[in-house]
């Protein structure tokens, strides 16, 4: 489902000023499909998911938790959420963070271009 919404935020400074307004259109509303009742995660340790680190151990953490993301039936939708709300830490959709600021930079091209 894609739902806008437009959302606003003032930013202010010690004394009290308003020194900008933010305005930003939410497209997705991602609660109505909660695809994260289907992930397979939740049956994993969260820490799985969010190794420390890039070399040794972690390395094969990484591999896990890939693993677990490439038999679950949701890694499409929540590979896309991590996209859209720039998830920087943690595997997301089968991907590290590494490989999604790749893939991210693309995949906002697309979304200009679509929307």
């Amino acid at each position: 489902m894609n739902v806008k919404r437009r959302t606003s935020s003032l930013l202010c400074d010690p004394r009290g000023e308003i020194e900008v307004a933010l305005t930003w259109i939410r497209t997705h509303d991602w609660d109505a499909d909660d695809w994260r009742l289907e992930a397979s995660c939740r049956d994993s340790n969260p820490d799985l998911f969010f190794p420390i680190g890039t070399t040794g151990v972690a390395l094969d953490q990484i591999d896990a938790a890939k693993e677990v993301c490439l038999a679950c039936p949701v890694t499409e939708r929540c590979l896309e959420f991590a996209l859209a709300t720039n998830q920087e830490a943690g595997v997301w959709g089968a991907t590290t963070e590494e490989e999604r600021r790749k893939l991210r930079k693309t995949w906002l091209s697309e979304q200009r271009r679509v929307g």
